[in-house]
């Protein structure tokens, strides 16, 4: 197998919790992940699924060197980028650039667009010499889909979509290997997400680009990723193709998940288990013993709450293969067909 473009391992993000204003004690941490591993090959796309606080975003942050990982490593090509600083850290940041969620907020009113996109080039000079930045600049209004000619224009002038535009442009700009999109389009309308998405999907092959895409739509993560990761309280409980996440879940909080999307089809839905979890999501300042999801799953036993599950492929899937031998972190793990494969993709 051919190493990674970028792989994940043991990361962990702490936050720690004080109290007192003159002499702070140290009461306690904000567990936003907790023990996070992947992989990301050359040219794909890995989706990463989960509920709203669930830590998706913070190892977006990390994996772009906005946070810090408390321990765990991030390796680009081999190399860990957690351990790098000054230019080795510059050149690593120039390869693995982000998108981020509220294209609203993202881009500095102040500037023109013509200034956000050409920003990277002040800070790496020798992509671009000055005199050729202007034209490199509408060249990327121009793939995005935009005119050109609104390289003067400021982000007020533009849609929720042409924003969102304006900051892939803005990080196609150095030409990385790899794009980390944090719910690209979560703040767009439905048929202005189908056109970002697009967009992305078609940039991929004519940029060679590797993806992280960061997500909470099961149906959108589906439609643009090779492999997927859900998320659960910091940690990433089951992995795997997206046929095999999506046609054969095994992990009880993957097929909770999957069985709350909608379908269409009537006669798909008479033959759908709806699966309604119990209870709230546990602090992550309080994590439960064992398999921190067992609080809320239906399947719990002595041993959930004594034993932390591994991100494994289950040993009677491991003997016994086919399509459902994929990753899954659950001591109980079995194959649950919650929506039909067919009347279920949309």
């Amino acid at each position: 197998m051919a190493e990674p473009i970028l792989e994940v391992s043991g990361l962990v993000k702490h936050y720690p919790l004080t109290r007192g204003i003159v002499f702070r004690k140290h009461v306690g941490a904000v567990k936003a992940v907790d023990g996070v591993d992947f992989r990301l090959d050359r040219g794909e796309t890995l989706g990463i699924v989960g509920e709203s606080g669930c830590g998706k975003s913070t190892v977006a942050k990390m994996l772009v060197n906005l946070e810090r990982p408390t321990a765990g490593s991030i390796r680009w090509k081999g190399e860990d980028i957690t351990r790098l600083s000054g230019r080795a850290l510059k050149t690593v940041r120039r390869n693995i650039q982000m998108v981020f969620q509220d294209p609203y907020t993202s881009l500095n009113p102040r500037m023109t667009v013509g200034d956000i996109i050409g920003e990277p080039y002040d800070i790496h000079p020798e992509v671009a010499p000055k005199g050729d930045r202007r034209r490199r600049v509408q060249e990327l209004l121009d793939v995005v889909g935009l005119n050109p000619e609104y390289i003067n224009r400021y982000p007020h002038q533009f849609s929720g979509g042409q924003r969102q535009r304006i900051g892939i442009a803005r990080g196609l700009a150095l030409r990385p290997e790899v794009i980390v999109a944090d719910e690209p389009v979560s703040a767009l309308d439905v048929s202005v997400q189908a056109q970002v998405i697009n967009l992305m999907d078609r940039l991929q092959s004519e940029f060679d680009l590797s993806y992280v895409f960061i997500a909470h739509d099961l149906s959108i993560v589906r439609h643009i990723s090779d492999r997927v990761g859900v998320m659960y309280l910091g940690r990433i409980v089951e992995t795997g193709t997206d046929t095999e996440i999506y046609d054969h879940p095994t992990h009880p909080y993957t097929q909770a998940l999957l069985s709350a999307v909608p379908v269409p089809d009537p006669r798909a839905r008479e033959h759908r288990e709806r699966i309604v979890l119990t209870g709230d999501v546990p602090s992550p300042t309080n994590i439960p013993s064992g398999c921190r999801f067992r609080t809320r799953c239906w399947k719990a036993r002595e041993k959930c709450a004594v034993e932390v599950p591994a991100l494994a492929v289950p040993p009677w899937f491991a003997e016994t293969g086919g399509p459902a031998a994929h990753d899954s972190a659950c001591h109980f793990a079995e194959e649950k067909q919650v929506v039909p494969a067919e009347e279920g993709r949309g």
